[in-house]
């Protein structure tokens, strides 16, 4: 569940979607029949296809907005356990999968299930949504990477939050044989130590990540999942430096 209020009914929200399916691409508009989304699903068998074709319908979505395309797409699965690798890190370019590993939710979001998400500083949860990684640090978990969220009201926060991805020690799959999960974070997407640096190397700089979950009025109400241009050129005016129409 998505804390936040909801903002569309069903109604508004097929008024905004008709327009946007007579403009957006075909690749966008029916992601089964998307060259790429066919390719990474080959890769990646054990990838939910719903999941990756969201995935890559919100990254079109938002390169057609106004973002430069990226190297790499990461997609996490947060309607899978954290007891199971649900990160996934695919080359754009190779189309080809590079890593699938653990990785942790927040610790007020679900005990091995992850079920409440949120925007708010202090609420310890994860975020959902498309993010764009951004500049990676050191800091108090070692090598890091920081992102922004592209959804107001859904992931904005993310850089006020501190969301960021680090290593973590409880991100072990040895956790899972003890308590049956791996530990939880503070909201991070937090990794296991071992591939903390290639994940943040592979990730830093302006590439995408997507964190899915089935909420409903989050699917029913995503300018990206449904892609408005009108909505996300306005959403992502600040990143690019274009002013949007409206």
């Amino acid at each position: 569940m998505l804390s936040r209020p909801k903002r569309w009914s069903l109604a508004c929200a097929l008024a905004l979607a008709l327009p946007c399916a007579l403009t957006v691409s075909p690749a966008i508009a029916n992601p089964f029949q998307s060259p790429l989304t066919h390719r990474l699903a080959h890769q990646a068998p054990d990838l939910n296809r719903q999941v990756l074709d969201k995935a890559v319908s919100a990254m079109q979505c938002a390169i057609s907005g106004g973002l430069s395309p990226a190297n790499h797409l990461a997609i996490i699965d947060f309607s899978k356990p954290s007891s199971e690798q649900r990160l996934w890190i695919f080359d754009l370019k190779d189309q080809s999968l590079v890593l699938r590993d653990f990785v942790a939710h927040g610790q007020n979001s679900g005990d091995n299930y992850a079920t409440d998400f949120s925007n708010i500083v202090g609420s310890h949860q994860s975020s959902i949504g498309l993010f764009r990684t951004q500049e990676s640090y050191f800091g108090r978990h070692g090598y890091s990477l920081r992102m922004d969220g592209l959804e107001p009201g859904v992931n904005d926060k993310a850089r006020e939050r501190a969301i960021v991805i680090h290593a973590a020690d409880y991100v072990n799959p040895e956790w899972v044989e003890r308590q049956g999960r791996i530990g939880r974070s503070q909201g991070c997407p937090a990794v296991r130590p071992e591939i903390a640096a290639q994940v943040v190397d592979t990730l830093k700089g302006g590439q995408f990540m997507f964190s899915y979950y089935p909420d409903e009025e989050w699917l029913q109400s995503s300018a990206y999942l449904n892609c408005q241009p009108n909505r996300v050129a306005r959403y992502l005016a600040p990143l690019t430096g274009k002013a949007s129409d409206s």
